[in-house]
């Protein structure tokens, strides 16, 4: 079967990545994984080998007979349960729960193009799971971690909810067919929303973030009185112990949290 460019589809090829794969999730007997994008069921197999159940979400129609028929033991056993939708509308939808329990893990290998929009609604609702172990562009996982030293909207809208990982690169040429660029395994542990008191002050998180980043050359504080007035983002500096010269990129979690629990 050939993969369809317009979904995305990379297949991993390499045995010894997807076990990697599975051991960054650090699955356990007891656990309940959802699988996005199974595709051809290479890590849906691996997964099997050590979960309780797997629930695998697949967007691509005519790949779901080939899932049953590889997997009828195991979807006989209620061990396997194959979805066919798309996440994104899945999770969207807030009366539809792609999960059996309220503790699960997320293992995938996404399509590059999901990947921030996943991520949000994953890590914003309110049946987080305990942890997301993602095969995402190597960039992209860099810039989650944060690798350089300087912080984004995506790092800081991950590092807010849980702890990210850069795990290892997987180089293109383990994909089938092979994408232009390399990827990387990340995984995301201790998931929560143990940093706001309430969806009020998450929401406004949020805002002040974007603001902080609306203008890349400007300076934090210029960016943030489009949100707030100029004394405001003054008192704030002054009591957060902010430099005024000080860019978005610059500041880390700890700063951000600060500003929006003194506002």
């Amino acid at each position: 079967m050939r993969a369809k460019k317009h979904l995305g589809q990379n297949f991993l090829s390499s045995p010894s990545i997807i076990k990697k794969i599975v051991t960054a999730a650090k699955i356990q007997d007891t656990d309940t994984v959802l699988e996005i994008g199974p595709g051809k069921g290479s890590l849906t197999a691996e997964l099997l080998k050590y979960a309780k159940k797997v629930i695998a979400v697949e967007k691509d129609e005519e790949l779901i007979p080939r899932l049953a028929a590889q997997f009828s033991e195991e979807t006989h056993a209620e061990k396997l349960e194959v979805v066919h939708g798309d996440i994104l509308d899945l999770l969207s939808d807030k009366n539809h729960k792609p999960q059996t329990t309220n503790y699960y893990k997320v293992v995938a290998n996404i399509p590059y193009y999901i990947t921030g929009q996943l991520l949000r609604l994953l890590l914003s609702r309110n049946g987080q799971p305990s942890s997301i172990t993602l095969v995402v562009q190597k960039e992209v996982a860099q810039r989650i971690v944060a690798k350089d030293g300087k912080e984004s909207i995506l790092s800081l809208s991950v590092k807010v909810y849980g702890e990210p990982k850069f795990i290892q690169k997987i180089p293109a040429r383990y994909f089938n067919p092979q994408p232009k660029v390399d990827s990387a395994i990340i995984h995301i542990s201790d998931i929560s929303k143990d940093n706001f008191t309430s969806k009020k002050q998450e929401q406004l998180f949020f805002t002040i973030l974007k603001a902080g980043f609306a203008h890349k050359r400007k300076l934090l504080s210029k960016n943030l009185e489009e949100v707030l007035d100029k004394e405001s983002v003054q008192e704030l500096f002054d009591h957060c112990n902010i430099p005024t010269n000080t860019r978005a990129e610059d500041v880390p979690l700890e700063k951000w949290l600060e500003i929006l629990k003194s506002i």
